[in-house]
């Protein structure tokens, strides 16, 4: 029973453990979400049908973020090793990780993205159009403010995805909770760290789906 409890775990390492992944979460999701609306709106307005359509642009991008997303992020952070490399100069560690954990999400938040935007009513766009609004106007001032709701509840899924894909960059040296995981709680049988480990993971994607929930609440009532 008291071997249960030993550990070799300081909290020292802990919080700094709980750093790395808030850093590798805040940074990724805030290039990503950059990424991922540019490219969901470009999805919305680029597909057949649409009032700025241009099939050849939507053919291109559609099948690229079909195709990234299709990867499981444990590949894509192993495949992308050598851009990564070149980018940022090493492999290893937080500022490694979030060139694979960007090329992740930000697919992933694009096609979130482009499900909300479709939400939003055509008639609005054909109000918007028959007021004389250019193609920016109607995204900027019609499209986005009546899906403000939705997009905040898609980024916030994908934030808890993105907490996911941190705690796995841990397998090659990326830092964070899941580096915490997997060299104390799996190869040293560490259950204190485990158990910290599945905590804190569990204590963040609470903290990130309450406050995604009560900022669409009040995106939806204004």
């Amino acid at each position: 029973m008291n071997h249960w409890f030993n550990t070799s775990l300081t909290t020292e390492q802990f919080w700094q453990a709980l750093e790395q992944t808030l850093i590798m979460v805040g940074v990724s999701f805030f290039i990503g979400s950059l990424l991922g609306l540019l490219l969901g709106i470009l999805l919305l307005i680029t597909r057949p049908g649409s009032f700025w359509q241009k099939p050849w642009l939507y053919k291109i991008l559609n099948p690229i973020i079909n195709i990234v997303r299709s990867l499981p992020f444990i590949i894509l952070l192993v495949a992308i090793i050598p851009f990564t490399r070149l980018l940022v100069g090493t492999s290893i560690g937080t500022r490694a990780a979030i060139v694979p954990l960007v090329l992740y999400i930000a697919p992933y938040i694009a096609r979130l993205i482009e499900n909300s935007l479709l939400s939003v009513s055509h008639g609005i766009i054909e109000a918007a159009q028959a007021m004389g609004a250019s193609n920016w106007q109607i995204i900027r001032y019609f499209i986005l403010p009546e899906a403000k709701s939705s997009i905040i509840l898609s980024l916030t899924t994908a934030t808890i995805g993105l907490v996911g894909a941190t705690a796995m960059a841990g397998a090659v040296g990326g830092g964070g909770i899941g580096d915490l995981a997997l060299n104390y709680g799996y190869q040293r049988f560490d259950n204190v760290a485990m158990v910290l480990t599945v905590i804190a993971l569990i204590i963040i994607v609470q903290l990130i789906q309450s406050i995604g929930n009560w900022l669409a609440t009040r995106a939806h009532k204004g």
